[in-house]
């Protein structure tokens, strides 16, 4: 179990609001419970806005230069709201076991709606770029 478990979804969304979270224990699938509390939380605009406003302060604080990235935060939030909306769970944990390709299998899932790399493109980090193979409304 990753050490995000330590802390209720409450816990997890103050200190990340506060950037008092922990880096070592921001990993993929945390990053995923963060969008999942969001977007249940308060629908997906409100969600994006706030995920990557807290990314970027979460990356600035830790001297994290070149690794927040526009359009797979956008992505994230699309591809999330897609899967919660097709869900049957009613917390995060059962949520990730019921999808949990979301957490082995993230950037094919990504790869499915963007032809290149943009896990390394410069514009792709600066601007949300569209998906150019399918829409996330599909």
């Amino acid at each position: 179990m990753e050490r995000h478990w330590k802390i209720s979804d409450t816990e997890f969304e103050t200190k990340f609001t506060n950037n008092t979270f922990k880096p070592l224990w921001f990993t993929h699938e945390a990053h995923l419970r963060l969008a999942w509390i969001y977007i249940t939380k308060y629908g997906k605009e409100i969600a994006f806005k706030k995920y990557s406003e807290q990314l970027k302060a979460f990356a600035d604080k830790y001297n994290a230069d070149g690794k927040y990235n526009a359009t797979v935060t956008y992505a994230s939030i699309e591809i999330m709201h897609k899967y919660i909306q097709n869900s049957n769970a009613y917390d995060f944990q059962d949520f990730i076991k019921e999808f949990s390709k979301l957490k082995t299998n993230f950037k094919e899932i990504i790869a499915s709606f963007y032809s290149g790399n943009i896990f390394t493109s410069k514009e792709a980090k600066q601007q949300i770029l569209q998906p150019d193979l399918k829409s996330f409304n599909e």
